[in-house]
């Protein structure tokens, strides 16, 4: 079983918001494989399904961004998965507008929701999907950027990112986090 994690906030006001594209990914996976994700367990919003032949839980935590590690050790500890069997998904604003990159370990950098996963499992061994947000402009606050919405030529680019960042989940699902990675990065 895999454990497929989409971070974002809680709540229609961040809907759509940079720091939500995580949920983008999470509601992609859902419609492509028909995995309603609508059941309030472990503080989060999760879906059971099948995916490329694997059990598969979706997941949006609903505990926003920087508490998300309380819901993903929950998750952990219910359905008695590991590392290995986590994928998270979130926004990166060291990449540009819909640019992809997958990595099977790694430090927060700087993601407060990252951050806390990390402190909630012990570790920093778990598959990421990172999907690139775009740069702040320069003197805007890093908060109002993440929580602020795509402008409307952006709009397409990240429907089209989360698309792909769906592909990529089942890449890494069938064949592992390294083909993803060749195929995507």
């Amino acid at each position: 079983m895999k454990i497929i994690v989409g971070l974002g906030n809680p709540t229609d006001k961040y809907k759509g918001t940079r720091h939500n594209v995580g949920f983008s990914v999470i509601y992609s996976i859902s419609d492509t494989y028909g995995i309603a994700v609508d059941t309030k367990k472990h503080k989060a919003l999760i879906g059971k399904g099948i995916i490329e032949g694997e059990k598969v839980i979706l997941a949006m935590p609903q505990t926003y961004m920087n508490l998300s590690g309380e819901s993903v050790r929950e998750l952990l500890d219910y359905y008695k998965c590991d590392e290995q069997d986590l994928i998270v998904i979130y926004d990166d604003i060291s990449l540009d507008v819909g640019k992809l990159r997958i990595r099977k370990k790694g430090s927060a950098g700087g993601h407060n929701g990252i951050k806390n996963i990390i402190a909630h499992i012990g570790t920093q061994e778990f598959a990421r999907v990172k999907v690139g947000v775009g740069e702040k402009p320069p003197r805007m606050d890093l908060a109002d950027y993440v929580l602020g919405h795509f402008s409307k030529e952006e709009q397409p680019v990240i429907r089209d990112a989360s698309e792909l960042a769906t592909k990529a989940v089942a890449t890494i699902i069938s064949d592992g986090a390294d083909a993803a990675m060749n195929k995507y990065n």
